[in-house]
């Protein structure tokens, strides 16, 4: 979600100071207003940036966001159809039970998995069978969800806290962030115009759009920030302990350490593996 210019304290994206002691890549690269940037788009800036770091006998430290957007790293991009402009106006003007009728008539295992109200990846299911006409959960299925499989050239470090002390730094983090002006930062992005589906979906924006547009009060929208936050977690621990038994995978105990500390075992750990 750090690829949307504006969107900068709800995605924890490093400060300038930061920026300028360490180079960093794939940051405010689209308009959250009007552009499209799809994990094709990501994945395609990635490697470009990857393979610049290397051409300069550098290492890429690939952190933070989706584990989706790491297994496309691993496992390479399975859906290859392009988004379809007409095609997705027509999907637009459908309403919610008209879109569940058309996924179910031609991609009844995705529609199985969503929820109705998830427009952006019901119509991006629908775009798919339109293009390639095959639906997306046979793409779906050939990426094994149980992978386990690291290339050459990559090792992960999975940081590991127990789930009361990772859930109160959480709830802790998401106060910090309306301490640092998120709410102002949401005000000032939505004020003029509406947010791109995908830039919305980024965690919080929507909750706190609804606080802004009374909709619920300040403190409800946190709290629910805080409970997609910390579900988010869970999911992403789920998907680590995948890979924890691959020799590859450095797994770090950073209970009671400081940031320091945990710094410095991560350096020595990944090199020891390179």
């Amino acid at each position: 979600m750090q690829v949307w210019r504006g969107m900068d304290i709800g995605t924890a994206k490093p400060t300038a100071a930061e920026r300028a002691q360490v180079p960093h890549h794939a940051i405010d690269l689209a308009d959250p207003h009007h552009d499209d940037f799809s994990a094709a788009d990501w994945l395609r800036q990635a490697t470009r940036s990857i393979a610049d770091i290397h051409a300069r006998q550098r290492r890429a430290i690939v952190v933070g966001g989706t584990n989706l957007y790491l297994r496309l790293l691993f496992e390479g991009m399975v859906e290859s159809a392009r988004p379809d402009a007409q095609f997705r106006k027509s999907l637009n003007a459908l309403n919610a039970t008209e879109l569940r009728e058309r996924l179910l008539e031609v991609d009844p295992e995705t529609a199985a998995r969503l929820h109705m109200n998830d427009r952006r990846r019901s119509i991006r299911a629908l775009e798919i069978a339109h293009s390639t006409g095959q639906p997306a959960s046979a793409s779906r299925n050939q990426w094994n969800s149980a992978s386990t499989h690291i290339p050459d050239g990559f090792q992960l470090l999975s940081l590991q806290w127990n789930s009361e002390t990772l859930n109160a730094r959480i709830n802790a983090r998401v106060q910090q962030f309306v301490h640092a002006g998120w709410m102002d930062e949401v005000n000032q992005l939505t004020r003029h115009a509406p947010l791109v589906a995908q830039a919305m979906e980024a965690v919080g924006y929507r909750e706190l759009l609804d606080a802004l547009e009374s909709r619920c009060s300040l403190n409800e929208a946190i709290e629910k920030i805080k409970i997609r936050t910390r579900r988010y977690a869970k999911q992403q621990r789920t998907w680590l302990r995948r890979f924890q038994t691959s020799p590859r995978c450095v797994t770090l105990d950073a209970e009671n350490k400081k940031f320091e500390k945990i710094s410095q075992e991560a350096l020595t750990a990944l090199c020891g593996a390179i």
